[in-house]
């Protein structure tokens, strides 16, 4: 293996050894071994089968809502965050000025981030001054808005367990200077027309802009957004229902071991094959996962259909408003689908004979139901450990 086919650790003028990357794609190409492309071919058709279920879904961007909470809760996860799908919710339900801790708010930025992106990418090629745009909404109000959110780092970071410095770090990315041509270079690869398949192409870059390190805070989040950005920008996914933070989170230490061994001995290979499972693994759950939401949904419309012979409009608007979000207050029913108060306490209240909806949590600014067949098969993968 070529140990500087990635880049080199040099050593800096404080004594530190930093690893500056060399520019994409790797040099000598990447070896299309048999596993390799047996990987590819494989993600490639589990991709695709999830793509060509979007086409099937009657309300898209009632799916997509819901999978971007998901990615948020467990991408933050992945750093340590410590909240839940039932946070978001909560959040989203009650009063704007209310207190959200520290772990919610974090959490919330990153759905605001996220949907920002995912709207901008359509209009904006996948840029550096996306990634800082991005970047500046996910740490906005939080631990880490003193932490120069929407600017490129410039100081030196490192990368180790808590409380450990550049003396004793785990990895240490290149210095400013070296970071601002490699994100320069980062940047022309993502805009070049290449004949690499596009799932490697972003393979690549999200190793490499994890390598770069660009911002003080909040560059694992970033990086694995980009992963999706990557394959919506370049027309492998119509809609953004693959997200590999999932994958990440469960497969956490090969991840970082196969990072790792880029920088160490140039091995791309086993990083983009390790990649490539992932897309495979994630499509093919959330394939599955849709296709049961899909199933769920056409049985309930059908129950709704039947209880409510005369007042199925608002009853499937409540349930529509369900699949944007499993939870539900009569004041923000009500306010939704403009009926009265009576009214939405009405239909939630049938819906509860249903055991469509459960009362979850009462507080001052009212009581909170949930869509628990919905929430629990979007919850896989996203609780916390006690």
């Amino acid at each position: 293996m070529n140990s500087d086919r990635a880049g080199r650790f040099i050593k800096q003028p404080t004594g530190y050894q930093a690893f500056i990357p060399k520019p994409l794609p790797p040099d000598p190409p990447l070896r299309m071994e048999a596993e390799l492309v047996s990987m590819l071919e494989k993600a490639s058709e589990k991709l695709g089968r999830l793509d060509g279920m979007t086409v099937n879904l009657p309300s898209l961007d009632l799916f997509v809502a819901m999978f971007v909470r998901k990615e948020a809760v467990l991408s933050s996860q992945i750093e340590g965050t410590q909240a839940s799908l039932d946070d978001i919710i909560v959040y989203e339900l009650t009063p704007p000025k209310r207190y959200m801790p520290a772990d919610v708010a974090e959490t919330v930025n990153y759905v605001k981030a996220m949907n920002y992106g995912l709207n901008r990418v359509s209009e904006l090629p996948l840029s550096l001054r996306l990634m800082r745009e991005i970047h500046e909404r996910l740490l906005e109000d939080t631990r880490g808005s003193h932490r120069t959110p929407g600017e490129f780092r410039r100081s030196q970071n490192w990368i180790g367990p808590p409380g450990c410095d550049l003396a004793n770090a785990t990895f240490i990315p290149p210095p400013p200077d070296e970071m601002v041509i490699a994100m320069g270079e980062l940047e022309k690869f993502l805009h070049e027309d290449v004949s690499i398949p596009i799932l490697i192409n972003a393979a690549i870059a999200h190793a490499q802009f994890e390598t770069i390190h660009p911002f003080l805070d909040g560059n694992g989040r970033i990086g694995r957004l980009l992963i999706t950005f990557t394959l919506c920008h370049k027309g492998v996914l119509k809609s953004p229902l693959l997200y590999l933070s999932y994958f990440f989170k469960a497969n956490r230490s090969s991840y970082y071991e196969h990072l790792n061994r880029i920088r160490t001995d140039g091995d791309w290979e086993s990083w983009v094959t390790f990649f490539l499972r992932g897309i495979a693994e994630v499509s093919e759950t959330a394939t599955d996962t849709a296709k049961t939401i899909l199933k769920m949904r056409s049985e309930h419309i059908d129950l709704v259909r039947k209880t409510f012979p005369r007042a199925a409009a608002n009853a499937l608007k409540l349930l529509d408003l369900l699949f944007t979000i499993p939870g539900v207050t009569a004041s923000e029913l009500a306010k939704r689908i403009e009926v009265s108060r009576p009214t939405a306490y009405s239909l939630i209240s049938k819906f509860q004979r249903l055991g469509i909806l459960n009362e979850h949590i009462r507080s001052p600014w009212g009581s909170i139901f949930y869509y628990d067949s919905y929430l629990n098969i979007l919850k896989e993968g996203t609780q916390l450990s006690k």
